[in-house]
C-alpha cells in the first residue's frame, strides 16, 4: 500500500528466536572436528552475528582458531545443514504472529530487512507461516549494501512500496539501531533479543520487553501518524 505506515522487522533475535537451529547447526561442524559443543546459554549472542562469525567464535572457544580459508569452506557446510534443519526449534517470538496480524489489520505494511541470506530468510519465515505478511524479505544479498548501511533499510522500503518518512525499523540489536538512524528512521528495540549488551544502551527511540507493547511503541513516535484504534485494536 504505497503511502501507508511501513514497519520493518529484522529477523533473528526480533521476530524469531532461531538461536537453537543455529547453535545446534554451529555444534555439528564442531562435533566433525573433534571439539565440544558449545552451550546455547554461552553463545547465544552469536546467533545474531552472521554464519562466520558465529563459525570463527565457536572454533575459538573450543580449541585453536581457525585461519580465514577454512573459515570459508566452513561456511557452505553451515549454511547447507542450517537450511535442512532451519525450523526444528527456531519459532516466532511470543506475541509477534498477533502483532503483525493487528497492524496489518491497521493498514500498515511489513518488510523484513535482515542480515540473513533472501533466500534463508524467506524460507524461514514461510515455514513459520508469516512469509505473506510482508510485501519485501530482503536478505543480505538482495541488494548491494547490507546493514548497518542504512540503504539496505531505504531500499527495502522502497522495494514494499513504503516511504521512509512512515517508517518504524523493529530490531534487536546495535547494528539495526545504526541502520535506522543512519537512515531517519526512528527504531524500536527488543529487548528479548542476541545481544550481550543492555540493547537500550544504543540509543533506540522505544524498548519493548513483549510483542504486545509494540502497539503503544509505534503509537507514540511522533514520526508516525498513529495507528487507527478500533474496539478490536485500542490503542493501550
Amino acid at each position: 500500500m504505497v503511502g501507508a505506515p511501513i514497519l520493518v522487522f529484522d529477523l533473528d533475535g526480533t521476530l524469531a528466536d532461531t538461536a537453537g537451529d543455529l547453535i545446534a547447526t554451529l555444534g555439528v561442524l564442531l562435533e566433525r572436528d573433534g571439539r565440544a559443543a558449545v552451550p546455547l546459554s554461552a553463545v547465544r549472542a552469536l546467533a545474531g552475528a552472521g554464519a562466520r562469525a558465529m563459525i570463527e567464535r565457536g572454533f575459538a572457544a573450543t580449541g585453536a582458531p581457525l585461519a580465514p580459508e577454512r573459515v570459508e569452506e566452513l561456511f557452505p557446510v553451515f549454511i547447507d545443514h542450517y537450511r535442512e534443519r532451519i525450523a526444528v526449534e527456531t519459532r516466532l517470538f511470543p506475541g509477534a504472529e498477533a502483532a503483525l496480524a493487528r497492524f496489518a489489520e491497521a493498514g500498515f505494511t511489513l518488510a523484513v530487512c535482515t542480515n540473513k541470506s533472501e533466500e534463508l530468510a524467506f524460507l524461514l519465515l514461510e515455514r513459520l507461516g508469516v512469509a505473506e505478511r510482508f510485501a519485501a524479505i530482503c536478505g543480505r544479498d538482495t541488494f548491494p549494501v547490507h546493514k548497518p548501511d542504512p540503504r539496505a533499510l531505504t531500499l527495502t522500503i522502497d522495494k514494499a512500496g513504503g516511504r521512509a518518512d512512515r517508517a518504524v525499523m523493529i530490531g534487536d540489536s546495535q547494528t539495526d539501531i545504526a541502520t535506522a538512524k543512519n537512515a531517519g528512521v526512528p527504531v524500536v528495540a527488543v529487548d528479548f533479543g542476541y545481544t550481550d549488551i543492555a540493547v537500550s544502551s544504543f540509543g533506540p527511540d522505544r524498548v519493548i520487553s513483549h510483542f504486545d507493547q509494540l502497539w503503544q511503541a509505534v503509537a507514540s513516535l511522533r514520526a508516525l501518524e498513529a495507528p487507527t484504534c478500533t474496539e478490536a485494536s485500542p490503542c493501550t
